[in-house]
């Protein structure tokens, strides 16, 4: 390199530098600008767990307990106990009856039918997503179309006509209800289309095919290992809705001995007057699950979903 060059390089790098602090040996949150953002997503993350964190205080506390001196109280009391047993059946003097709610066996009926209903979409989205993408068949195009434009369509407008399969199925009052329907999703297919058009190169394929692989095996060797990051936002996506399905879980299963979380939550509001520390007690306990699952899986979701948008 001649010196000329170097002199004309010299400025060009520590401009650089200074715009980069980690050329200069300093994390980017040592700029002003990195506490800001931190500041910020702090101030963000505790408006978002506001809520949860007072539906916790006040699933501690009977319900004239909850206000004192006409002021809500903020910290924790001694009556979980007290409020669990109720949700799950128990009775109490000047207290109504949830005989109808049972919210541990409602949980456990929702955690079956998040475990099948994530298998099912795991499979099937992948499967036709797999379809979409890379095989070639008469109808191909128009048939994804179709799929896509459904997402347009409000889920409630097909309660009705799920309501009336369902019932001469035989399956109203039971989990295949509310399992079989959500095995796939048009969302889930139009993300694993996108995902594997870009991830996964033709030639690949060819060459397997080559070798004699059949169509499925190309799915399960090639397609499946590919396909973690995106399966992982999948999973979370399908396992989140599963779990909190309110309105076609009230019809299909409300009030049977095979309802979810959803139709028990709603039961929770028995009475002339509902309870506010009983429904709060529900409402935790309901989204300490899905808490669970962001902290076990959150970096893999992140991981899938940051792979995504480098692909696009």
């Amino acid at each position: 390199m001649s010196a000329a060059t170097a002199e004309l390089e010299a400025p060009q790098e520590e401009a650089a530098k200074q715009n980069n602090p980690a050329l200069l040996g300093r994390s980017p949150q040592d700029t002003p600008a990195g506490w800001v953002n931190y500041i910020l997503l702090s101030f963000v993350l505790l408006i978002g767990f506001w809520p949860i964190y007072w539906a916790g205080i006040i699933s501690t506390w009977k319900e004239d307990k909850v206000y004192v001196d006409g002021f809500p109280t903020w910290t924790p009391g001694p009556y979980f106990s007290f409020n669990w047993n109720l949700i799950n059946g128990g009775n109490e003097p000047s207290y109504p009856s949830y005989d109808s709610v049972q919210f541990l066996r409602s949980a456990a009926n929702s955690l079956i039918v998040v475990a099948v209903v994530v298998a099912g979409t795991l499979f099937f989205c992948s499967l036709a997503g797999f379809a979409f993408a890379k095989l070639r068949f008469r109808g191909r195009d128009p048939l994804f179309y179709f799929v896509v434009i459904t997402l347009t369509i409000p889920a409630q407008l097909g309660i009705v006509g799920a309501y009336q399969i369902m019932q001469a199925l035989g399956w109203i009052g039971t989990l295949w209800a509310v399992t079989v329907p959500a095995l796939v999703s048009a969302f889930g297919v139009f993300y694993m289309r996108q995902f594997i058009e870009d991830a996964i190169p033709d030639e690949i394929i060819e060459s397997a095919r080559v070798d004699g692989a059949s169509t499925f095996r190309v799915y399960t060797a090639i397609v499946l290992p590919t396909l973690r990051p995106a399966l992982g936002v999948l999973g979370l996506i399908a396992a989140v809705g599963a779990w909190n399905e309110y309105i076609w879980a009230l019809v299909a299963v409300g009030g049977t001995t095979w309802q979810t979380i959803g139709p028990a939550l709603h039961n929770l509001r028995a009475g002339s007057v509902p309870k506010t520390s009983i429904i709060l007690t529900g409402s935790f306990l309901a989204t300490v699950p899905l808490i669970l699952l962001l902290f076990v899986a959150g970096r893999q979701i992140v991981r899938g979903i940051m792979d995504g948008a480098v692909k696009a």
